[in-house]
């Protein structure tokens, strides 16, 4: 038994019900052109996707020692076992269009692997993962709760986010200090109406004094004064829906 590295995040998620959920939860896997797992370590969830010998699986793995397990367990994947991170590995080398990116995610990196995701939403459709459930509530957070931020705001820009379970420390081996949970997003249809750019340094800005209303956290961008007396920015950051975010975009867009 290879020993996990704590550095990696490595918490091995060992029981079936669980693993069965999240195999449910991700569903057909030929609905993709690419169903790519991040950190498949052992194989917990792994096990369930290569029945069948899919051809369009591939496991991302950082880890040496699991990249070759996963090699020597699965000899039928072939070069489909990428030994590197995903996080800085040469995504267009495996991505196609429509992506679905699954796995228990190693916590200390989830929010960059959905960043990551958001970053090739044109050929990623779709995500299944497990987070640290504090991760997991900020992704689905909904306009007016405490979770609703900036990881809200961008992933929702883009597609649909749902929290599904719950998963308690004793599923894993060794058991986290905390809760986890599962998330699924699925792309968008409809674009953002409004400058991208913008609209995320609306958002980044604003969350930074998330106490503060938007006149205020938002005065250094805002060169056209008059715009302050519209009452959206008397709103603070966490009261403003993605629409009402897209409207201010293009208000402030339309008043230089």
């Amino acid at each position: 038994m290879l020993h996990l590295k704590k550095s990696l995040g490595q918490h091995f998620l060992k029981d079936e019900n669980i693993q069965r959920k999240i195999a449910d939860a991700i569903g057909d896997l030929k609905a993709y052109a690419r169903v790519i797992e991040i950190g498949p370590g052992m194989g917990a969830l792994t096990k369930h996707l290569t029945k069948g010998k899919p051809d369009n699986l591939y496991l991302v793995e950082l880890d040496d020692r699991w990249a070759e397990y996963q090699k020597t367990t699965n000899p039928w994947m072939g070069d489909r076992v990428v030994h590197e991170d995903f996080l800085h590995a040469d995504l267009t080398k495996i991505l196609a269009y429509p992506t679905h990116i699954v796995g228990n995610f190693p916590y200390n990196i989830s929010s960059q692997i959905v960043f990551t995701i958001i970053d090739h939403r044109d050929t990623i459709t779709a995500m299944t993962g497990m987070f640290q459930k504090e991760v997991g509530l900020r992704i689905a957070a909904k306009p007016g709760n405490k979770d609703y931020g900036v990881l809200s705001i961008l992933t929702q820009a883009y597609y649909d986010a749902e929290y599904l379970f719950d998963v308690p420390p004793e599923s894993f081996d060794p058991p986290p200090k905390v809760m986890s949970g599962v998330v699924r997003l699925k792309r968008k249809t409809v674009a953002l109406q409004c400058d991208e750019v913008l609209f995320k340094k609306i958002v980044k800005q604003a969350f930074t004094q998330r106490r503060k209303t938007m006149r205020n956290s938002l005065k250094s961008i805002v060169h056209a004064q008059d715009i302050l007396a519209n009452p959206i920015f008397d709103k603070r950051p966490e009261q403003l829906s993605l629409l009402q975010l897209e409207a201010l975009t293009n208000l402030i867009a339309d008043s230089k």
